[in-house]
């Protein structure tokens, strides 16, 4: 594999390619994108070494398309049409669904694989990019039946070199499923840091009295609500669901708050405690 291009060159994308050439020295690294600034910082730390233009995607062997989901799925078509039939396009998205509908009947499917990897930190920009970040980090699959075999095989290796595990995943389940393990996270983030700014208008000293906890619970609240307004957006019905679930428990905390049910609140949160298990191992 010589030339990989990267469209949108953020965290994901960046730190993916920056894996990728630790493993593949004479690879060279292609940048796309809207911002000339993301791509000039992109230049300088040596994330990309060539600033490019979509119109000669045709040269590349691997394009990786890490822009926000609803670009991807405008985007996608346009690149199949233009790639060659050698080449290879994935996605990084949160969403799986619409981007795979989106080009379920494309005479070139079979140059495209749909992917999420589950990684990442609420910064954003070329900034953020570091080697490593998917190390030991699970790679979701979708539809991986409908990519051309060699070029599914080429890419999995690709990945699984780079420390990724993969898992295969329908994109209904997969949008089912990270909705609550990844998209109520960031809304729970981004509702508690909304919370407490506009309580702070009138008590400064809050902020002087949070601690740690406070936080790393409130830490997704920094992601880029360019990138997750889409997301919600696609996700709208699986999202919808989770937080009808989410308002009901604590509807029934504050409940058993109200009633002095200390000892159903205790219950409560020993069986959550469960949780620990479940997560033992993730960072």
């Amino acid at each position: 594999m010589k030339n990989i291009y990267i469209i949108g060159v953020g965290l994901i994308g960046g730190s993916l390619v920056l894996d990728i050439k630790r493993q593949n020295p004479n690879v060279v690294i292609f940048g796309v994108d809207n911002n000339e600034a993301h791509l000039e910082k992109a230049l300088d730390l040596k994330i990309i070494d060539k600033i490019s233009k979509l119109n000669t995607i045709n040269e590349a062997e691997l394009v990786i398309l890490a822009v926000p989901v609803d670009a991807a799925v405008r985007l996608l078509p346009q690149l199949l049409d233009a790639v060659s039939d050698e080449a290879l396009i994935v996605d990084v998205g949160s969403t799986k669904q619409h981007i795979c509908k989106a080009v379920e009947n494309h005479p070139k499917r079979r140059n495209f694989l749909a992917m999420h990897p589950i990684a990442g930190t609420e910064f954003s920009g070329p900034e953020a990019a570091f080697s490593g970040l998917f190390k030991n980090k699970t790679n979701i699959i979708c539809e991986v039946e409908k990519t051309g075999m060699k070029l599914q095989e080429k890419a999995l290796k690709l990945f699984a070199s780079i420390g990724m595990r993969m898992r295969y995943m329908n994109p209904k389940a997969h949008d089912k499923h990270i909705a609550y393990v990844s998209h109520l996270s960031h809304i729970s983030a981004f509702m508690l840091g909304k919370t407490v700014i506009e309580k702070e208008k009138n008590e400064r000293d809050i902020f002087d009295m949070a601690g740690s906890g406070f936080a790393s619970t409130v830490r997704l609240a920094k992601s880029s609500p360019q990138m997750w307004t889409p997301i919600f957006k696609q996700n709208k019905v699986n999202v919808i669901e989770t937080l009808e679930e989410y308002i009901l428990n604590l509807t029934a905390f504050k409940d058993k708050m109200k009633n002095d049910d200390f000892e159903g609140l205790f219950n409560d949160m020993e069986n959550t405690n469960h949780i620990k298990q479940i997560l033992n191992g993730i960072e």
